[in-house]
């Protein structure tokens, strides 16, 4: 599971600190909702299926998709035999259906183990990312939810650029490197700083 409340509230208290901007989006906003996802590989499958869909057409798919493979989505052996015609006629994309053969062969080969994955933030990142489909944001988001590692940053996400632009007071949105360099020095707390960064976004476009 994801950082707990007690955990974000602790961070967030602790690098308010010392970053007279983090108090100032905790002042405004309050303290963020926890992200929690569970842990294992079917969270890092429905990150498969939601990619560039809605959220209502991504929960029609999963279900489709579930009874495809038998009812039974913990069952990695079966979904790595089920053909990718079968995968495709739930509404999977002939490429998310790769995607979802390449994650469910990975874990029943042994390449994966999602319960014993490295310690290391950057060599599980680098073992998840070797999954086909799977990038370094969806390996970052899911150690930060399903995890709850506490110094994950995903700098790559458009609207944690665009956040911490905004707190920080960039003249622009800083590059993917850019926003890496500026939350360096909020180690080892940059996991709760995004969810953060997540909360004050989503009110801020509303």
């Amino acid at each position: 599971m994801g950082l707990s409340a007690a955990q974000l509230a602790a961070s967030l208290q602790f690098l308010a600190a010392d970053h007279p901007p983090v108090a100032a989006a905790l002042a405004a906003h309050g303290l963020p909702e926890p992200r929690l996802r569970p842990r294992g590989p079917g969270t890092m499958m429905r990150a498969i299926v939601g990619q560039q869909v809605s959220t209502k057409a991504a929960a029609s798919i999963w279900n489709k998709l579930e009874a495809a493979c038998g009812g039974d989505m913990d069952d990695l052996q079966r979904i790595a035999g089920t053909p990718i015609d079968v995968l495709r006629g739930a509404g999977l994309s002939g490429q998310k259906a790769s995607y979802v053969h390449a994650l469910a062969a990975a874990v029943t080969s042994g390449m994966v183990d999602f319960a014993a994955l490295p310690a290391d933030d950057d060599e599980a990142i680098t073992l998840l990312s070797s999954i086909k489909g799977i990038g370094r944001w969806s390996a970052e988001v899911y150690l930060l939810f399903a995890e709850g590692r506490p110094d994950v940053f995903p700098g790559g996400d458009l609207a944690l650029q665009i956040q911490l632009g905004r707190m920080l007071g960039e003249d622009a949105r800083p590059t993917e490197k850019r926003t890496r360099a500026l939350v360096e020095p909020m180690r080892p707390h940059r996991g709760a700083l995004s969810i953060l960064l997540w909360h004050n976004y989503n009110i801020v476009a509303l």
